[in-house]
């Protein structure tokens, strides 16, 4: 089952997780939320991180800490 987070406007996101190869060739792991479930869903938010909801948008980050 996808993580999932409802924003203060009563949307519900699902956290993802995706491998890209920056410019420099430089690997590296990127998280984003979306409004459904994709491939690449995660069960729960990655050691070391947490969810945060900006306040213009409500759209859920994962940040540091």
């Amino acid at each position: 089952m996808a993580f999932s987070y409802t924003n203060k406007k009563g949307v519900k996101y699902y956290l993802h997780n995706k491998d890209v190869t920056l410019r420099g060739g430089r690997k590296q792991t990127i998280y984003f939320f979306a409004r459904d479930v994709r491939s690449g869903s995660l069960d729960k938010v990655p050691t070391g991180y947490k969810v945060m909801e900006t306040e213009r948008t409500g759209m859920p980050v994962l940040k540091k800490g």
